[in-house]
C-alpha cells in the first residue's frame, strides 16, 4: 500500500491567481498532489483516509504557513563552478562534475526543485539528480550550446591556431562552435540525441567571452532558421542568447522561443515577442555579481569591460517587456561562486514588476516555458508534489524567498522531503 504524505492546515499560495488561499489539507502520493480539500471539511477528509489505497499517511501540520510551488529557474549554468569559462573547458570531466555537486545541493536548499540548463548539463546530470543519486533540482539539459566562430561560446583567445576543417569544436564545458547550416542540422540532432529537452544558441555578442562585441549578431538567419527546424522536428525548441533589440528581432524573426537576457531591448522588438508568443529570460542578478566580484574571482580583463553595456539598462528592460505583455521567465546565469545569490534576483524583479509578478516568473510562467504547466508551477490536483513550506508571506515580503533557504521551514520535490530542512 502507498502511506502518502497528508499535508494539514496549509495556505496555499497559488500563483497562477497571485493570491493566497483558505486553510487546506493536501494528501500526496506517489510524487503528486493526489487530493486538496478545505481544512474544515472533516468528512470528506475522513472518507479519503479511509480508501483502500491510502495506508496511514505521514501527516505535516503546517500550521497556517504559506505552501507554495517548488521554485524554478530557467537560466543556470550548473557546470560553471568558476567565472573563466575558457578555463573551465580545461578541466577533467570528473572534477568539473564534482565540483557541480554543491551548486546543485545549493539550489534545491534554496527552494529551486526544477532548473533549465543553458549550456554545459547533460542527460546524465539530469538523471543522476531525478534518480537521487545526487541532491539537486529536477533539470532541462541543453546539452552545449551551439556558437559561430568568434561568437558568444568560442572561447579562444585572439592567438589561437583554428585548423580549418574544424567545422563543429568543443572550446568550452558549456558550449561548442559550429558554422554553416548543415553543421547546424547535425549538431542539433546530436544534443538532442544525448538528451538536450532544448537547443541554446548564441544570437549575439556576450560579456563571458573574449572576442565578441555585445553588438556583434551570431550566426546568419539561415542558420537560425535550421537550428529551429531540427528543433522543431524533435518537438522541442531553441532559447537564443541575445542583448540587443536587433539580434532579438532576427532570432525572434526564426522562430526562436526563448530571449535570454535581451537588456537592450527596444519597445519593438518587445512587440515582436509579444506578437509571436516568445519568452524572455532576464538575468539581471548576474550582471551586480560581475562587477562586485568578477575581477576577484578571475573574470577576464575583457569581460569586465563589457558588462557596464549591458548593466545599465537591465532594469529597463524589465519595464519594456512588462508593457508590451512579454511573458518573462525567472533566470540568474551567475558563475562560480556567486551562485550563492541565485535568489537575489527576487528582489531585482519585485522592485519594478512587484512581488505577484517576480513569484509566476519563477513558478507558473516557467512552467509555461518549460512546456510543464500541467504538473508543475502551481500548486493543483494532479501536479507534481514540488513544494516549499515558508515563514512569511512573499506576497507581503519577497525577502523569505532570498538568500540561502532561510525563509523556507522544508522543501518537498516529488513527494520527498529533502534531508536536512525542518520539518
Amino acid at each position: 500500500m502507498n502511506q502518502g504524505i497528508l499535508i494539514r492546515n496549509a495556505r496555499m499560495l497559488q500563483t497562477r491567481k497571485g493570491s493566497l488561499s483558505a486553510r487546506c489539507d493536501l494528501l500526496i502520493e506517489d510524487g503528486r498532489i493526489n487530493t486538496i480539500v478545505p481544512s474544515d471539511d472533516g468528512e470528506t477528509l475522513r472518507r479519503l483516509l479511509e480508501r483502500p489505497a491510502v495506508h496511514a499517511p505521514k501527516q505535516i501540520d503546517a500550521e497556517d504557513a504559506v505552501l507554495m510551488p517548488g521554485l524554478i529557474d530557467c537560466h543556470v549554468h550548473v557546470l560553471a563552478s568558476q567565472m573563466h569559462l575558457g578555463r573551465l573547458g580545461r578541466l577533467p570531466n570528473v572534477l568539473a562534475v564534482l565540483r557541480t555537486l554543491p551548486i546543485l545541493e545549493g539550489m534545491i536548499r534554496r527552494g529551486f526543485t526544477t532548473v533549465r540548463d543553458a549550456g554545459g548539463a547533460d542527460d546524465a546530470l539530469r538523471q543522476a539528480t531525478s534518480d537521487g543519486t545526487i541532491l539537486g533540482p529536477r533539470i532541462f539539459p541543453s546539452g552545449r550550446a551551439l556558437s559561430q566562430t568568434g561568437g558568444h561560446g568560442d572561447m579562444r583567445e585572439r592567438s589561437d591556431v583554428i585548423e580549418p576543417c574544424g567545422c563543429t569544436v568543443k572550446v568550452a564545458a558549456i558550449a561548442r562552435v559550429v558554422d554553416g547550416v548543415d553543421a547546424i542540422r547535425k549538431a542539433v540532432r546530436e544534443e538532442i540525441q544525448r538528451g538536450a529537452t532544448q537547443i541554446k544558441i548564441m544570437a549575439s555578442g556576450g560579456v563571458a567571452s573574449p572576442n565578441d562585441p555585445i553588438h556583434f549578431l551570431g550566426y546568419s538567419e539561415d542558420e537560425i532558421r535550421a537550428a529551429v527546424d531540427e528543433a522543431d522536428n524533435a518537438s522541442s525548441y531553441v532559447m537564443a542568447h541575445a542583448y540587443t533589440a536587433r539580434a532579438i528581432k532576427r532570432a525572434v524573426r526564426c522562430g526562436v522561443r526563448s530571449i535570454e537576457h535581451g537588456n537592450l531591448v527596444d519597445d519593438e522588438a518587445a512587440a515582436m515577442m509579444a506578437d509571436a508568443g516568445a519568452f524572455a529570460v532576464p538575468t539581471l542578478v548576474t550582471y551586480d555579481a560581475l562587477a562586485n566580484e568578477g575581477k576577484a574571482l578571475g573574470l577576464p580583463a575583457a569581460s569586465l569591460a563589457k558588462i557596464e553595456s549591458v548593466r545599465g539598462q537591465g532594469m529597463r528592460s524589465l519595464e519594456i517587456f512588462a508593457k508590451a505583455g512579454v511573458s518573462m521567465a525567472f533566470g540568474s546565469d551567475l558563475l562560480g561562486p556567486t551562485h550563492r545569490l541565485q535568489s537575489e534576483e527576487f528582489k531585482i524583479r519585485a522592485s519594478v514588476l512587484g512581488e505577484a509578478a517576480a513569484i509566476q516568473a519563477a513558478t507558473s510562467e516557467a512552467a509555461r516555458l518549460l512546456r510543464c504547466e500541467h504538473e508543475l508551477g502551481d500548486i493543483f490536483e494532479g501536479a507534481i508534489a514540488d513544494l516549499l513550506l515558508l515563514k512569511a508571506n512573499p506576497l507581503e515580503d519577497i525577502q523569505v524567498l532570498c538568500g540561502q533557504g532561510d525563509g523556507i521551514k522544508w522543501v518537498m520535490k516529488e513527494g520527498q522531503l529533502i534531508s536536512g530542512t525542518a520539518v
